[in-house]
Parts: structure tokens; sequence; C-alpha cells
């Protein structure tokens, strides 16, 4: 048998984030049942499942790996950073060319964000306003962006801040556009599992002349605790070619325009061959 090239970093990264989201599923998974249905061998589940441990995105016991509560995934920037890079990637690309020199964009603490980077970095003259810590570390370098971090309650999980003192520092800000995500959409409606984000949500939209929403697929047909109004208080939401069709036309039922980008595949196949002994 002909031995399989090893897998690039971004192919292992892929495979990890399968596990990770097998296990959020299952709530616990036994080492060797998760070898079996990855296809690989129990070696590199080990190194896979010590990588995830490591990054405290799972609990690994004896023979089994255990995930966190449910909540905790659902909102923890740790959980989120890695999640759907391909479709974020997507519809990153497909507003960066939207954001203009001399502007002031608001942009919340989602990590369907941080791919802009890049891209910001690459004008003169932006002012990013941001409620994200990591957004902000991440254009701290960029020679052309004045980065305005909104500072208030800070909450370790999100890695950003939220409470009076950042809805007040917005409601003194005029920005020519905002960017944001959502943690679930179901028929048009927007949902968060914590109001203190809702707020924030709120007064961004308040305080920005447009406002273009960015949700990858696994956002929809979703619900959370807190329900703070519906997707016609944005220009336009930018989604990709998973999304469901009852869920666009359901947004599009409520007036507002919606694109749809195409990700980039994947790395990771859906059933990927065994690799090579020894191989990540």
């Amino acid at each position: 048998m002909t031995a399989r090239a090893r897998l690039s970093q971004a192919a292992v990264e892929e495979r990890r984030q399968a596990v990770l989201r097998y296990v959020a599923e299952h709530g616990e998974t036994r080492i060797d049942d998760l070898a079996r249905h990855f296809d690989v061998s129990l070696m590199t589940m080990h190194r896979d499942l010590d990588d995830l441990a490591g990054r405290h995105l799972l609990r690994k016991e004896r023979g089994r790996a255990v995930a966190f509560p449910a909540l905790t995934m659902e909102t923890a920037t740790r959980f989120r950073e890695n999640s759907a890079l391909a479709a974020k990637n997507a519809l990153c690309a497909a507003v960066a060319d939207r954001i203009r020199p001399g502007s002031t964009v608001l942009m919340e603490d989602s990590t369907t964000l941080f791919p802009l980077v890049p891209a910001l970095a690459r004008l003169d003259q932006v002012h990013v306003v941001t409620n994200s810590v990591g957004l902000a570390q991440r254009l701290g370098a960029a020679p052309g962006v004045h980065v305005t971090l909104l500072g208030g309650h800070y909450r370790g999980d999100f890695n950003s801040c939220t409470g009076p003192t950042v809805t007040r520092a917005l409601s003194q800000i005029r920005a020519d556009l905002a960017l944001m995500s959502a943690t679930a959409v179901l028929e048009g409606r927007l949902f968060h599992p914590v109001n203190d984000y809702v707020e924030v949500k709120l007064a961004m939209l308040a305080s920005a002349d447009q406002a273009l929403l960015l949700v990858d697929h696994s956002k929809f047909g979703k619900t959370a605790t807190y329900a703070y109004g519906t997707v016609a208080d944005y220009d336009a939401v930018i989604t990709d070619t998973g999304t469901a069709d009852a869920e666009l036309d359901a947004i599009r039922g409520l007036g507002t325009v919606v694109e749809r980008v195409v990700p980039e595949k994947p790395d990771w196949p859906e059933r990927p061959e065994r690799p090579e002994k020894g191989a990540p």
C-alpha cells in the first residue's frame, strides 16, 4: 500500500476541530471509539486529544474525552476562534473592500471578524472601535489603524468587555460601519445567551450609519436565552452557501438583503483515509 503524504498543519487542525465537535455532541466518548470513528491510529487520537486538552477545549480522562458544559462551549472565545474557519474567511473576504480609508468602524467581539485583520492592516487612517481585547491586540501592530478599546466589565471567557461603561462610550460615537455577528438566528430573529452582550450589540447598531451581519451556516436554526430584534436592523446579511434556504427566505421576508459566499473546501475530508504510521 502506498504511504499517504504527511498531513498539513491546517488539515490536522481541521481534524482536531471535527473531534472537538464530535465530543461536544456526545458529551463524552471513549478514546478508542474516537480513533475508529475518525479512522486514525490510537496514538494519533491521543495526540489530538492532548493538544485539545492543552488548549482547555475538552478534558481528557482515563480512556475517554469529556466535553465542557454546553454554555461554556457556546460562548467562550477559545472554542469559537477555530470553528468554521473556511466560512469565516469567506465572509470577511466579502466585506473587506467595503471598509474605506478614513472611516470609523465598530467591530464587536465575535471571532467571525478576526480574519478581517490582515485587510484592515493594509488600510490607512481607519479607526476601529471594539470591545474585543483579542481584536484590539491583533490590530495593535497595524500602522494605519487607530484602535479604541471600549473598557468596562472584562469577561475572561469572551476576552472582551461589557457593561454601562461600554454602552455609554458607544452612545458618544458616530461610526460609518458596524460589523457584527450573531450566536443564534432563527427565521430572522437574533439571540444571544448573555444579556450584557445584547446591550452592546444594540448600542453599536444605534451608533452606526450602516450595519452588516456576518453569520456562518452553523448559527442558523438555533435560539439562545435572550432575543434582541431581527435581521431587519441590518443593511445586509452575509452568510455562506451552507445556510438553509428556509432561513434565507425568512431574512428576505423581513426586507433584508442576503449575500451568499462560497467557502474554500476545508482541508479535512469527511471520511479521511488512515494516515501513515507516525503521521500527526
